[in-house]
């Protein structure tokens, strides 16, 4: 018996979502959204960023080897980022994969985009949000002035682990990068 176009339609729309719950239910149980910061002073042979602290950004999913086709099926899903091996094991019995989005137009037209139109439904909720207000900060150019930077760093002082950022805030507040930079804390690479 032959399918009409219509159904066959419903059946993919229907595989669609499926697809979708699965890949948010997953994020949320899996997934991260971070902004963090790296040291950027001047240097002998580069120009550092004129506050001296980068900002950078990635959504990121990690696995287990023996879970590497849930990753696969991410990539194909948003088609864009990265896979990458930790071959280091720590506290983990298998090789780790991190399928990651850093390249800011992918995140700001892809992942954001689809996360506000399905939302996570646990803390992750909240950490989005926060990654979605600094990306829009920095695609405005914001993080290049110092009032908005520190307010990036404090928007992110409430997600993941909540890791207070108030030398960094200080550094800024005082424009004195080169002197202290060297004095951060270690998650402020």
């Amino acid at each position: 018996m032959k399918q009409s176009k219509n159904a066959i339609r419903a059946e993919n729309q229907q595989e669609r979502l499926i697809k979708i719950g699965w890949i948010v239910g997953f994020v949320d149980g899996e997934g991260c959204f971070t902004v963090g910061f790296i040291k950027q002073p001047d240097r002998p042979d580069r120009k550092g960023y004129k506050l001296g602290i980068q900002p950078y950004y990635e959504f990121a999913v990690t696995q287990g080897i023996s879970s590497k086709k849930s990753l696969l099926t991410l990539k194909k899903f948003f088609g864009v980022g990265e896979l990458y091996i930790n071959k280091r094991y720590d506290n983990h019995k298998e090789h780790l994969y991190r399928y990651t989005v850093r390249r800011r137009e992918h995140i700001s037209n892809i992942i954001i985009p689809f996360f506000e139109k399905y939302q996570l439904q646990t803390q992750k909720r909240k950490n989005f949000e926060i990654f979605a207000q600094c990306m829009k900060m920095i695609e405005q150019k914001m993080h290049l002035q110092r009032e908005g930077l520190i307010k990036i760093i404090q928007l992110t002082e409430n997600m993941n682990h909540k890791r207070r950022k108030d030398n960094l805030i200080r550094i800024l507040r005082n424009q004195t990068p080169k002197l202290a930079i060297s004095k951060m804390k270690p998650w402020v690479r």
